[in-house]
């Protein structure tokens, strides 16, 4: 997967170079390219911004400067994207289909945001980590490519735990413990040094569930009625 963002501070994504996403690019599993935006604008000063129409606090990104950099990268047809606090929260089916994508184009607002117009000719989908404003689209960009990353074959090695993780369960993660048993006087559940895989696996639903009650009920809602379907379904199947 090939995944393009503009920016207009390239230096922040260093950190996507490490780990698992900087081992998945040298493998050729992913491909992260970062492009400054500052490197297509024709200004002398090379200024991207300037006073909205119509009056307003800040400055917007220009529209010609993102529209040269995407038209020279080849973005035509191609899943472009700009990280927005008015755009759609992602969530486990929309990075799904993200990462699904051969190749994506990330904008980072900056400023009081971009130049409607760009949005427009690009037909960008707006996308947002949470209800809460930052100072430019960087952060969420990385949030979002290493969201999408870890669903793409190959980056973690064992696609299978990613449906055990937290929230992609349906519940959150149970509380997990390794070497030492004990210390200063906390010690590791008896049941997970039992040898038993059954009583382990229901002290895990147990624990899921429980912290699901208290920090997110929401989710425990959407996880017991995932539940009944499933059970509907395959009573359905022996009728």
């Amino acid at each position: 997967m090939k995944i393009n963002i503009l920016t207009l501070f390239p230096e922040m994504f260093v950190p996507l170079q490490t780990s698992m996403l900087g081992r998945a690019c040298e493998n050729g599993i992913l491909e992260i390219k970062v492009v400054d935006i500052r490197d297509y604008t024709l200004d002398k000063h090379n200024r991207v911004d300037e006073y909205p129409f119509g009056g307003g606090a800040g400055m917007l990104m220009q529209v010609e400067p993102i529209d040269r950099a995407l038209t020279d990268l080849g973005a035509e047809n191609k899943n472009v994207l700009y990280m927005s606090p008015r755009g759609r929260i992602i969530d486990k089916a929309k990075i799904e289909e993200i990462s699904r994508d051969e190749e994506i184009y990330i904008l980072c607002g900056h400023y009081e945001g971009v130049d409607q117009r760009a949005i427009d000719l690009w037909d960008m989908e707006e996308l947002s980590i949470g209800d809460y404003v930052l100072t430019g689209g960087e952060l969420a960009a990385m949030v979002l490519v290493d969201a999408v990353s870890r669903c793409v074959p190959g980056v973690l090695g064992d696609s299978a735990c990613i449906e055990e993780e937290s929230v992609y369960s349906g519940l959150l993660e149970h509380p997990q413990y390794t070497k030492p048993r004990e210390y200063k006087g906390l010690s590791v559940p008896e049941v997970l040094l039992s040898g038993h895989h059954k009583n382990i696996a229901q002290w895990k639903l147990d624990e899921a569930i429980k912290l699901t009650a208290e920090r997110r009920p929401d989710l425990l809602e959407k996880y017991y009625e995932k539940q009944k379907k499933n059970h509907e379904k395959n009573d359905d199947k022996f009728m």
